[in-house]
């Protein structure tokens, strides 16, 4: 402690930051290669990847499945609609609420994409064991499970 009485704090150590970190990191590579190949932004491919699982979610749940920011999904699916790349109709009992799916052009692009990205991910994951990835897979899970109960 220093002599505010506040702890000290290393970013370094920190796992929050550390964990933000990594993800930057990971997230930036992966970004940088589907935006020079499919002129395609982090938001727009992260919108594209939750359709392509889930086709026929609302711009809010595309939010929460992606943590994302409700202000940066609605940009990306905006630039995904101008470039035709994801279809808006609208829900018969509420108008109000759009319905979000991967046009043609879409899917052909989240086709080539996710072989992409599973390489990526194999490259990342090379250098673990089988139970070094079971482990890691388990506490992400944990943490995620224990962050969700903190802020219930």
């Amino acid at each position: 402690m220093n002599a505010n009485s506040v702890p000290e704090l290393k970013l370094g150590e920190f796992l929050p930051y550390k964990l933000s970190v990594l993800s930057n990191r990971i997230s930036r590579a992966i970004a940088d290669s589907y935006e020079q190949r499919f002129s395609l932004k982090l938001p727009e491919w992260r919108v594209m990847a939750v359709l392509g699982e889930e086709p026929g979610l609302s711009a809010s749940q595309v939010a929460q499945r992606t943590a994302m920011d409700k202000v940066a999904v609605s940009r990306a699916v905006n630039g995904l609609l101008e470039a035709g790349r994801i279809n808006r109709s609208f829900d018969d009992r509420d108008r109000r609420r759009s319905i979000l799916s991967l046009s043609g052009e879409g899917e052909a692009i989240y086709g080539r994409i996710v072989p992409l990205a599973k390489r990526y991910e194999e490259a990342l994951l090379e250098g673990l064991n089988g139970e070094e990835k079971r482990q890691l897979d388990s506490v992400l899970d944990k943490l995620a499970r224990i962050e969700h109960e903190l802020w219930e």
